[in-house]
């Protein structure tokens, strides 16, 4: 938490948050445009995040793309905003925001899609626990019950099929497939389908499931990494870029996490 604090005291450093913010999955280069200063400098302050965990790195090709990782920010908030009182940070939050909100003009294609925005989610967590307890954590269905509410039938072999079972419904498709199985290092599957019965089980309306049903499927990645007494654990999200879904996973993977992390190293998911 220190090092977060320190890292958030510089104004530059921030201004690269906001960045990631507004667009997230940047290159240092992208990054560099608009700055008054020099590539390196730039590169020094981001390896400043880096090493305070508020950004993240993945590579594609040739090329590393920052992200924003919320991890700290949300430990921050666990840490002093109880649960009765975040909904009301987060009313006056949404109040300040639109009343300092510049007035936007419609257009009459309301479905627009922005394309400037990543529609990858990438969340970096450190959990004192070891590979084989996380991997365990990740894959059997008691595990994953206890800190997300969702239990999974497979055998986790390349390929195979996944049913998920959230809130009393079970959903299955032939595209509900385990991608990646590499114990206790890589672990990847498609998202689940938006059936009517998982739909009305969650209170999702059928305007939104149809919405969701529509774009193409997402997919997950769980990196695991050794890193002292702990595993470093880095989720990567991907989402179809026209679609909705990435907004509400984004806001639900924080939780998901930091529940599992309470769990590993505590003994009791969050409440």
């Amino acid at each position: 938490m220190d090092a977060a604090f320190k890292a958030l005291g510089d104004p530059v450093r921030r201004e690269l948050l906001d960045r990631l913010r507004d667009r997230n999955g940047q290159t240092l280069r992208e990054l560099c445009a608009g700055l008054d200063m020099a590539r390196q400098s730039v590169s020094k302050h981001l390896a400043v995040l880096e090493d305070a965990q508020l950004v993240t790195t993945v590579r594609q090709g040739r090329e590393k793309l920052h992200y924003l990782n919320a991890a700290p920010i949300n430990a921050i908030a666990e840490r002093w905003i109880s649960q009765f009182d975040r909904d009301r940070v987060n009313a006056l939050a949404d109040l300040k925001r639109a009343l300092e909100q510049t007035p936007m003009h419609t257009t009459d294609n309301a479905d627009s899609t922005d394309n400037t925005g990543s529609k990858t989610f990438v969340y970096t967590t450190y959990i004192r626990t070891t590979p084989e307890r996380l991997w365990q954590a990740l894959t059997d269905p008691a595990f994953t019950h206890r800190y997300w509410g969702v239990s999974f039938g497979t055998d986790w072999a390349q390929g195979s099929p996944m049913t998920w079972t959230e809130t009393g419904a079970t959903t299955e498709d032939p595209e509900q497939i385990v991608l990646v199985h590499e114990p206790h290092h890589r672990l990847a599957y498609t998202w689940h389908t938006f059936s009517p019965q998982w739909a009305e089980a969650n209170g999702i309306d059928e305007e939104l499931r149809a919405r969701l049903a529509s774009e193409r499927r997402s997919r997950v990645t769980f990196d695991l990494e050794p890193h002292g007494d702990q595993v470093k654990l880095t989720v990567t999200h991907e989402f179809d870029p026209s679609g909705t879904l990435h907004s509400m996973c984004s806001q639900g993977w924080p939780a998901i996490l930091s529940s599992l992390k309470t769990l590993l190293e505590t003994g009791e998911p969050l409440a």
